[in-house]
């Protein structure tokens, strides 16, 4: 008996740790000031036009962010202005044909003038990416001792990112060309959060990778 009421007590103890850590971990992640950031300054020249412009899109990166836990969300345009809905900050990477360093910089620059403490890194061209994703990797960042991660999908890197404060100083001097933050992360050896059961996370890079499947493929007419 006396070795039941032990073990009973032990068990209650580690759910109350684990639901009091968790509550914990929330209210961390609620309490630090998280801006989202929408990076769609680039041309699309591969997929033929301003990915931004991809009716739904930009609506769906907003929405994962905002949604995610971002208090604010800013999106950075370039090669097409588009009006980016009631409540949301434009920003305008003026170089943005220096590749998307341009936008990382630009939309940093505004989340540390809007006083964040985290900035979260999106594309327009992953629209299956959702704001549990988005909540996923926020926990993640907000948790680490480094204040950085990152989602994958099936161990493949992807989108957001989020970055704490205390590394956009070192980081916006490596910003160069078409890499973006790439090269910083791998220095900081981002911790990877695997989103793969959420979402599929692969960028479109071309028109018929947005098109819906045909029914008609396959089946025997």
């Amino acid at each position: 008996m006396v070795t039941h009421l032990t073990v009973s007590t032990e068990n209650r103890a580690c759910r109350l740790h684990c639901r009091y850590g968790r509550l914990h971990r929330e209210r961390r992640a609620v309490a630090a000031r998280i801006v989202g950031v929408v990076l769609g300054a680039g041309a699309g020249r591969r997929f033929g036009r301003p990915k931004v412009t991809v009716a739904g899109w930009l609506d769906a990166a907003v929405a994962a962010l905002r949604d995610g836990g971002c208090s604010e969300v800013v999106v950075v345009l370039g090669a097409a202005r588009v009006p980016v809905g009631a409540g949301v900050t434009a920003v305008v990477a003026e170089n943005w044909a220096n590749g998307v360093s341009a936008s990382v910089r630009a939309g940093v620059v505004r989340a540390q003038e809007m006083g964040a403490d985290y900035v979260a890194l999106h594309v327009v061209d992953t629209p299956d990416v959702g704001a549990q994703v988005v909540a996923r990797v926020i926990e993640a960042a907000v948790a680490s001792p480094l204040g950085v991660a990152r989602a994958s999908f099936a161990g493949r890197p992807g989108h957001p990112v989020v970055i704490g404060r205390q590394h956009w100083g070192p980081m916006l001097p490596t910003l160069t060309g078409d890499r973006g933050a790439a090269r910083y992360l791998r220095a900081v050896d981002v911790r990877a959060v695997e989103c793969g059961d959420l979402a599929g996370g692969l960028d479109i890079d071309e028109p018929r990778e947005a098109e819906p499947p045909d029914p008609t493929v396959g089946r025997d007419l």
